[in-house]
Parts: structure tokens; sequence; C-alpha cells
């Protein structure tokens, strides 16, 4: 840029001294260049293992690696493809694209192209008209214009460049937020379908409790057409298996609730979706590695695209402030000018020329530029508070996700083990009960509390899969 700014001097004759003066003004800037500011990250999560910071992160795996069933993993593409919040989000990049275009060409000169004609025919009586007679012969003027003008602004505060800076930051921060929506609906499709497998596990529990239930009620009809229970038995066992009964209906609903969740996050109309593994064999990985903290700057979109707005912040408190710093503006005119039509385009003859150069410095303005550079910092101050806030947020939820796996994984160990001990107890109540060892209330008893095992079981392990998947998307991961 040096060279043309030596020759467009020399063209302008301004003195040596002057164009020193003005090419270091040139490689000046209003304000120091961005610098992050200082977390003090932990150097690990609360409730990560021993081992979490020294491999590989979750969250850096792609998603078609790290979700193990295939079915998952197509509806995952699909919404990644379809999905209508995502589908906005890539239009962003492109109006931020666009912007930065715009921004990028504020370096180059400005052109414009003009033709004009006119005439001017003063009154009889006045001054002009007898001047008009006297050059031309005539009482009226004619002038005709043909010209190119360029305009350009020599960025000698950096003015220009932190616009630019400004865009380029919008527009990464546009990319940083559509790779959050990525990693959100990744996680979002992921727990809806271990939510609808979870519905599909405790219908299929209830269906099975339910036919449970009418044999115990076949047995208790027989031994009271024996004589040996009332009719009271037969009536409780009656409303158990009822009460199993209305569970059905209710489930059903749910699951097509679900469906329709996912389908609108596929981006189709609410309808039936496909099924894969079932939930007991859905993988649990259990020792997932976590990283450490100081990832999450490279690896979670949304605390990046929070880090993008602090520098586009930055950049516009830039802008702002050389605003308030003279401006040099260097015009150049030339092209063709006659009184006569017909010598309009006659040259040399009808040749001009202009080239001037104009700095201005702001003075008074009502404090308006002091005022703008003041809100554009306490904008910058509170961008870089919401960056905090973010990674602060982000290291949370990471080591709520890792928390909530540790006593998951207890939880889904004593669940299993009386689900067990429950499915014992019901196959040794009914021996006992024919053998008239154990009542009737007992049998029901033990029958009721064996379905809301299996139900809670079922419910315990879809929260162990959602976690793991909050776990992964808290770590940066869909996104890939």
């Amino acid at each position: 840029m040096q060279p043309k700014l030596n020759n467009l001097f020399r063209a302008l004759r301004v003195p040596g001294f002057a164009m020193l003066f003005i090419m270091a003004l040139a490689a000046c800037s209003a304000t120091a260049p961005y610098r992050r500011a200082e977390m003090n990250l932990p150097a690990s999560y609360r409730g990560a293992g021993a081992q979490s910071g020294q491999r590989q992160a979750i969250g850096e795996i792609p998603y078609r690696t790290f979700f193990g069933d295939p079915v998952l993993v197509s509806l995952i593409d699909t919404a990644m493809v379809r999905n209508h919040d995502l589908q906005i989000a890539l239009k962003n990049i492109d109006y931020a694209q666009q912007s930065l275009k715009q921004a990028r060409l504020g370096f180059l000169p400005s052109l414009s192209l003009g033709a004009s004609g006119a005439v001017n025919r003063p009154s009889d009586n006045s001054l002009s008209a007898s001047s008009l007679q006297q050059a031309l012969g005539r009482s009226y003027s004619e002038d005709y214009t043909l010209s190119l003008g360029t305009s350009w602004e020599i960025d000698i505060w950096s003015r220009i460049r932190s616009k630019k800076k400004g865009a380029l930051a919008g527009y990464l921060k546009t990319v940083e937020a559509a790779k959050a929506v990525r990693t959100k609906l990744a996680a979002d499709v992921a727990s809806g379908y271990y939510n609808l497998r979870m519905l599909d596990a405790q219908l299929d529990i209830a269906r099975k409790n339910l036919a449970l239930a009418d044999t115990t009620l076949g047995m208790i009809r027989l031994q009271y057409d024996a004589g040996q229970v009332t009719m009271l038995a037969v009536g409780q066992q009656e409303a158990a298996m009822q009460a199993v009964l209305q569970t059905v209906p209710q489930i059903e609903q749910e699951i097509a609730v679900q469906e329709h969740a996912l389908s609108i996050l596929l981006g189709s109309y609410p309808g039936a979706v496909l099924r894969g593994r079932g939930l007991a064999s859905l993988p649990v990985a259990d020792n997932l590695p976590s990283g450490i903290p100081a990832a999450l700057l490279q690896n979670r979109p949304d605390v990046r695209e929070a880090e993008m707005a602090v520098m586009e912040a930055h950049a516009d408190m830039a802008s702002a402030k050389a605003a308030m710093y003279p401006s040099l503006t260097i015009t150049a005119q030339g092209g063709l000018n006659s009184f006569r039509s017909s010598n309009w385009f006659t040259t040399p003859g009808s040749l001009f020329g202009l080239v001037q150069g104009a700095i201005l410095q702001p003075i008074f303005q009502r404090g308006e530029l002091k005022a703008g550079y003041e809100k554009s910092r306490i904008r910058r101050e509170q961008a870089e508070i919401t960056f905090k806030q973010s990674l602060l947020k982000a290291v949370g939820e990471v080591s709520d996700a890792l928390v909530r796996l540790d006593k998951l994984r207890e939880q889904e160990r004593a669940a299993s083990a009386r689900v067990v001990t429950l499915k014992k107890a019901v196959g040794n109540s009914n021996m006992l009960f024919r053998s008239g060892m154990a009542t009737y209330l007992e049998v029901i008893s033990v029958q009721t509390g064996y379905l809301q095992s299996e139900l809670a079981l079922a419910d315990i392990r879809r929260q162990h899969l959602t976690a793991m998947a909050e776990l992964y998307r808290s770590l940066g991961g869909g996104w890939r």
C-alpha cells in the first residue's frame, strides 16, 4: 500500500515531511489489539476421573462415531439437513458473509460516472444577460459535462480496518452459532430418541404385567370358586389389573407426542419415527474422557461465539474511537465539459481535471462521537462479561453431567438388582399363593412393586443415556 501512497503524494506535490507524517498515522491504531481476558480456568472438572484429562475428550469425536445406534445416527443426519432452526442459522452465516464482503471493499476508492446538461436563460434586464450577449452573442448559456470521479479515504487510524475486523468477527460469530445449533440439535434428537425407546420399553413392561395380572386374577377366581378367598380378593385384583390397563393408553399417548416432537426436530410433519436398538441394548459408555476445561475455548461453539462477540465489540470500539480523529480523503475528477453541445466531445479542448486532498477533524458535534465511543466501550465490557459467563456456565454444565452420570450408574445398578429380586418374588408369591401360604394381598403387592421397579429401571436407563448425550453436548460434541 505504501508505494501507491508515495505515487499519490508525488502527484499532489505533498511535502516530504507531511508525507512521512501521514504515512506514520496510517500505521497507527486508535485502540490496542484484542487480547483474551484472563479466565483462570480450573485444571479439571468436578466429578471427572483421574485419567479424563489425559485422553481425547468425547466432544472431539464425530457424532456418527459417538452414538452407537445406526438408526439414531440416521435421524441426526436428517435433522442436520432439514431442521429449520439450523437452516435459519445457516442463512445468518450467508448474511454475515455479505457484510464481510462489504467491509472488505471499504479499502477501495469509490468511483462514479456522471453526465449532465443545463441551459440557463437569465432575465434580459440582468447583468448576466448582458455578459452572455457580449461573450456568446445570445441571451442564454449551455453547459454539458461528462465526468468520472473517484474518492479514497486513507485509513490513517485503522477505522476501516477495524470495521473489517468487526465484520470478520461477526461472520465467525454466526459460524459458531450454527455449530452451537448443531451440537444442541444432535443432543436433542438423541434425548428424544432415548425417551421414545424408554416409552417403548415401558409399554412392553405394562403389557407383560397386564398379562401377569390377568393370570393372577384367574388364579384368585379359581380360589374364590373353591371358597378359599372372598369376593374382596377378586375385586382388589381386578382393580390392580385395571390400574395396569390404564397405563397402556397413557404410555401410547406419550409415545405419539414424543414421535411428533422428534418429527418436528427432523423438519417433518408429525408421524411415526423409526426405531433401532431396544433400550436395554443401547450402549452406555462409562469412564468417558472429558478433557480439560481449557479445551472448551476451542471445542464448545457457544463459548467461541461469545468470544467472537467480544472481538466484534472491540473492533466497533476501535472504529468509534477512530471517528474522533482526523480523516484524510483524496478526491479526483476528470472528463469533458463544453458550453456548446457541438464541442462537447472535442479533445483536448473540452478536457478538464481536478485532484484534491482534504483533512477533516471533527471539533464540535455535541458530544455525539465521544458518547458513541463510550457506548461502544460499554458494549465491549458487556460482551466480555457474557464471554466469561458462558465459559463459567460451560464448565458447570460439564461438571453437572459428570456427577449425574456417576450417580446414575449407581442408581441403575441398584434398580437392576431390585428388578431381579422382585421378579423372583413374583414367582415365589404365585407358588405360595397356590399352596395357601401367601395371601392375595401379598401377591398383588409384589406384582405392583415389580411393575414399578421395571418402569423405574427403564426411566433410570433413559436418564443415563440422556446424561451421556448431555455430557457430549456440553463438551462441544455434535458439530463435527
